[in-house]
């Protein structure tokens, strides 16, 4: 909640916007409505209008209970909004200064209720929130939040016009042999191939009785230009740039697995342990060799932080999205970055404990082979790891226009402490988590500061969280880094803002 009684400390940024609205209510509200609900929430003030210094100040609405009541009319006509998500704690009459104005707080929309739009279009009435205000979504931007919404994961959609040549036989042959080698003596070990991948749910029945590849299906075992018939923009990528492609020192000139290549099929899931091979610097391997002779994960955390965030990249990205899946290895970071935006919240991923994965088939079929976490505890895992190794914590990126996800992993070769099993290292790895889902919450703290105290420094937030001033320090580079907040001034003049 705002701190009124300083109304003139804050600045319009991607959780307040301020309207004058003695004109009556303002028709630019339901675009703003609708971008705060379909981005990160935010903050609504009806008779503030903004002074040339960006300060804000009240002007006397003459009848702030006409238009709530106005408000409340137009919000639950579906021709309006397509969902009121407010209720009756949302909105508010505030005086300030001696004036009346209204505050009208919007929480994020859950996924099943995005678009949230307007006059009644998704493709012309759906806004987002950037630093420059609202701005109407892409058609693009629209379609992606319309998959999400459904229950029904998009990746278990039979794809009836294809057929079973879309496969490439010897990965799907390479996947069986991993999850034999897994689950020895398992029921499907026996079946056909045809069996097997419709148990596995790579295949499904379709309108006319016979057998289709999934989505899921597709996109796991399918050859490139097979995918790319679907997904027309789906493309694999890594780079190492700390490994010129043939030995050749010529700069900006990385070594690279593109699924494009044409010399290998291009499916995720040659992609995933080939991928894994290079970021393990484990290239005198083969790339189809099985992973089962890697170091035991609960000694050498840190391969296996690695492979969680490449199965996190992989089966929670949108496929239908642009620019693809890319994963940057440097000598001192490693970025993980995919189309799609978060589907729980930021904080809640952080957290664990709640898994929404956008490809819950993929995940499944990853799960088999022992690949990735199960109960949305990959992320706090991967924190928990960074943190025992003494590395700066691990920095998450959201971006819209296009959807991104980036996870970015700073390493420092030399300072691996893999001990991994002293009764000092089972004790960190169990609160690893709740340390995660501590700083999560914590920041959440500091935005909904901010969101009332318009700024802050140091000293104030390390009061607030109880903490030291170096901690709160982190806490907020971090957040700085994400893009959340901004920093103004230096030394003990340094304040910090949510990111305008």
């Amino acid at each position: 909640m705002i701190d009124f009684s300083n109304l003139e400390k804050y600045r319009e940024n991607n959780r307040i916007e301020a309207k004058k609205a003695l004109g009556g209510l303002p028709k630019s509200i339901w675009e703003t409505y609708s971008a705060f609900a379909n981005t990160l929430g935010g903050i609504i003030l009806l008779g503030v209008i903004e002074d040339k210094d960006k300060s804000l100040h009240p002007v006397n609405l003459p009848d702030p209970g006409r238009l709530i009541e106005e408000f409340w009319d137009l919000i639950n006509q579906p021709e309006k909004a397509s969902a009121n998500i407010l209720s009756d704690q949302n909105v508010s009459v505030e005086t300030v200064e001696g004036c009346q104005i209204i505050a009208i707080t919007v929480p994020q929309a859950q996924r099943c209720d995005r678009p949230v739009f307007v006059d009644g279009n998704p493709l012309t009435g759906t806004y987002r929130r950037n630093g420059e205000g609202d701005y109407r979504c892409t058609r693009e931007e629209v379609e992606s939040m319309l998959r999400d919404a459904v229950r029904k994961s998009q990746d278990m959609s039979v794809l009836e016009q294809r057929n079973l040549k879309v496969f490439d036989s010897n990965t799907v042959s390479r996947y069986r042999s991993r999850m034999m080698l897994r689950h020895p003596g398992h029921i499907w070990e026996d079946l056909p191939d045809e069996e097997f991948l419709y148990k596995l749910g790579a295949v499904g029945k379709g309108s006319d009785g016979t057998l289709h590849p999934t989505a899921a299906g597709l996109l796991m075992f399918g050859l490139e230009y097979e995918i790319i018939r679907e997904y027309p923009d789906y493309f694999l990528d890594y780079q190492d740039l700390t490994a010129p492609e043939n030995g050749q020192k010529y700069p900006g000139r990385p070594r690279r697995i593109l699924s494009s290549s044409g010399d290998w099929s291009g499916n995720l899931l040659d992609f995933y342990f080939r991928v894994c091979r290079e970021l393990l610097s484990r290239a005198d391997k083969g790339p189809e060799e099985d992973m089962a002779d890697l170091p035991d994960p609960e000694k050498f955390s840190v391969q296996e932080a690695l492979r969680e965030a490449l199965t996190n990249c992989l089966v929670n990205a949108d496929y239908h999205g642009t620019r693809g899946i890319v994963i940057c290895k440097k000598e001192t970071e490693i970025t993980f970055s995919n189309p799609g935006s978060f589907r729980i919240a930021v904080d809640d991923a952080l957290g664990g404990g709640i898994s929404d994965p956008r490809n819950p088939a993929l995940c499944r079929m990853f799960n088999l082979i022992d690949v990735g976490e199960r109960t949305g505890g990959g992320i706090p895992n991967i924190y928990h790891v960074w943190k025992r190794q003494g590395w700066p914590a691990p920095v998450i990126t959201q971006q819209f226009a296009p959807e991104r996800i980036t996870l970015s992993l700073t390493v420092r070769p030399g300072r691996q402490t893999d001990a991994g099993n002293t009764a000092a290292d089972k004790k960190e790895r169990k609160s690893g988590g709740r340390n995660a889902a501590r700083s999560a919450v914590q920041k959440a703290v500091i935005i909904e500061y901010l969101t009332e105290h318009a700024a802050a420094h140091t000293g104030e937030i390390a009061s607030l969280l109880d903490t030291s001033a170096s901690h709160a320090g982190r806490l907020l580079s971090q957040m700085e880094k994400q893009g959340i907040i901004s920093r103004e001034g230096s030394g003990r003049t340094r304040i910090f803002r949510l990111k305008s």
